[in-house]
């Protein structure tokens, strides 16, 4: 990279147990025994106050893991932001290209590879898993987001949702692309038990963190903890729009 080629800044914020935004201008690569011929960084995790661990990955030539989470508390999805990749969870196998994505229940490992000689990128989550008493487990889940009608968010037509998961109480967590065309906004400043870890994929916004507001870009991470106070206003002339991961169907633990 060299010597700077001008004041050392940063459009990175960090306010600990409530939010992060994190821009890729500022990563580090962090070197994990189970990932070979990739460049990946951690985003969210623990350390910044979440309940989960995300990450950036680029799989270069022959890239691949030779084996993520799998244990049997532990539940984990990938998503193809550019590429292809061929993946299994456990004896399953699939081919993913972009906008394809997996989910493995808790106990069963994940494994992947790039499936071309240019560079794949991903975004990959792990989080542990909460069973519901009496019910039903999770499953292993596979699609393509370009396979998936977009839904109208709260009465606004230009605001846009996916969900990746099923909406089913055996699952405790579900990912969700949200995107906002040109002139789009959250209706309200959300505050929630829920938290979330997200990676925009396109356009340029003004998201409110904890009532400030700070300008976000394709590429950047947004962390946002609990009862955090969020909303987004699409701002550019393309749309903006995020993959994102929301807890739900369970009760707070007293």
């Amino acid at each position: 990279m060299g010597y700077p080629k001008g004041l050392l800044e940063s459009r990175a914020v960090f306010e600990q147990g409530k939010f992060a935004i994190i821009p890729p201008e500022g990563l580090v690569n962090n070197v994990l025994p189970e990932f070979e011929n990739t460049t990946m960084s951690i985003l969210g995790s623990p350390r910044l106050g979440a309940r989960f661990a995300d990450y950036i990955v680029t799989l270069h030539k022959g890239g691949k893991t030779t084996g993520f989470a799998g244990q049997e508390d532990v539940q984990s999805f990938v998503y193809v932001i550019d590429g292809k990749i061929s993946a299994s969870a456990g004896e399953e196998k699939h081919d993913l290209t972009q906008g394809g994505y997996l989910y493995c229940p808790p106990g069963v490992q994940m494994k992947f590879e790039n499936a071309q000689d240019e560079d794949t990128k991903l975004f990959l989550f792990k989080q542990k898993y909460t069973p519901l008493e009496g019910g039903k487990k999770p499953w292993v889940v596979t699609g393509n987001t370009n396979d998936i009608k977009q839904e109208i968010y709260d009465d606004m037509e230009n605001v846009l949702i996916q969900d990746l998961l099923p909406v089913d109480f055996a699952f405790d967590m579900n990912m969700h692309i949200l995107e906002f065309k040109p002139t789009g906004n959250h209706p309200f400043v959300e505050t929630h038990f829920q938290e979330h870890g997200a990676y925009l994929l396109s356009g340029e916004g003004l998201y409110n963190l904890d009532n400030k507001w700070f300008p976000v870009q394709k590429d950047d991470y947004i962390y946002m903890a609990p009862y955090c106070l969020q909303a987004c206003y699409a701002v550019g002339r393309e749309s903006i729009s995020y993959i994102y991961s929301k807890d739900c169907h369970r009760d707070p633990e007293l």
